[in-house]
């Protein structure tokens, strides 16, 4: 797939690459998501099942996490999406009764633009937040949203100032215990870069909670491989250095700020996931390449962090 480059320093084919995965992972019967398929096409061609498992296993263990911060909170709170793409978060919460006081999605301004056409433009999608929606009118424009629960923002997250400057505007309550949440969107930024939003918000939110996804074990031969591969597709991870292992993870969120920091493995992750779950969608799909899977599930990883002056309990959480 050819790469084209956003302003952000991230390849505009990430955000196009994630939900066609996920269409096809969901067409399969990894997950339910009735909402993914008004923000993209249903996938031509089959993906391979060792990739289907794994986004399957990001879905989960994200979603655990989330939940996990949602129960200790009682939805007293805010989510805030990091480059968010053509996430469907904010939906599925909702119908799961789990929305929290306030949902804020941050991406590219051409991405938040092709996502909000797409929300004005299907009901399912534009109902649910005119039914959260209470107080003033609800703005829109194209290139950022804000009902009362839900908003949209055009961003580059390389600047926090500008960042923490428009969620404000969209009434960001640095107060309200936070959590944010970034799939893949670190390693694109600098190793500076990234290091600058993380101590951000360590320093702007008093009780917070921080969810990371992205490559780990990077320095090794498989890593290596991965790296050219991506290399070849002009897609360069300018931050894979702190991805070369699971405590250099931990590491750079406790330099920036963070009380408490995990980092495992995806395969990791695999392993705790309700193993009748697991039993279900391990029979959708016959799994050649049992080691190719665990390869790739050991070079992804999930970090999280948390600081608590409120004392909800927040470094508890865990898998």
């Amino acid at each position: 797939m050819a790469e084209g480059w956003g302003q952000r320093g991230r390849p505009v084919s990430e955000a196009t690459a994630c939900p066609v995965l996920a269409v096809f992972a969901v067409s399969v019967g990894y997950w339910k998501d009735p909402y993914i398929q008004y923000f993209v096409r249903q996938a031509k061609e089959r993906k391979a099942p060792e990739i289907n498992r794994g986004y399957y296993a990001r879905v989960q263990g994200v979603s655990y996490l989330l939940e996990a911060f949602l129960k200790k909170t009682e939805c007293n709170c805010q989510i805030v999406n990091l480059g968010a793409g053509m996430d469907t978060l904010f939906w599925r919460l909702k119908d799961e009764n789990l929305l929290p006081r306030k949902y804020f999605e941050v991406d590219f301004p051409m991405i938040v633009a092709r996502k909000i056409h797409n929300i004005k433009s299907k009901p399912p999608l534009s109902k649910p937040i005119i039914e959260t929606h209470s107080g003033d009118s609800l703005l829109i424009d194209s290139h950022s949203l804000d009902s009362s629960r839900y908003s949209i923002v055009g961003a580059d997250l390389r600047f926090s100032s500008d960042l923490e400057e428009k969620l404000k505007k969209h009434k960001l309550d640095v107060h309200l215990p936070t959590v944010l949440v970034a799939e893949c969107v670190l390693v694109y930024m600098t190793p500076q870069q990234s290091a600058n939003l993380l101590k951000w918000a360590a320093n702007t939110f008093p009780v917070a909670m921080f969810i990371n996804y992205e490559q780990v074990n990077m320095a090794d031969r498989f890593g290596q491989i991965m790296i050219e591969n991506l290399q070849r597709r002009q897609c360069n991870l300018a931050g894979v250095e702190v991805c070369r292992s699971l405590e250099s993870q931990k590491e750079r969120l406790l330099l920036n700020g963070w009380e408490n920091a995990h980092a495992i493995d995806m395969m990791k992750v695999y392993s705790f996931l309700p193993q009748a779950d697991v039993k279900r969608i391990e029979e959708l799909e016959f799994l050649d390449e049992k080691e190719l899977f665990e390869q790739l599930m050991q070079h992804y990883c999930i970090c999280w962090a948390s600081k608590d002056s409120s004392n909800l309990g927040l470094a508890d959480i865990t898998f």
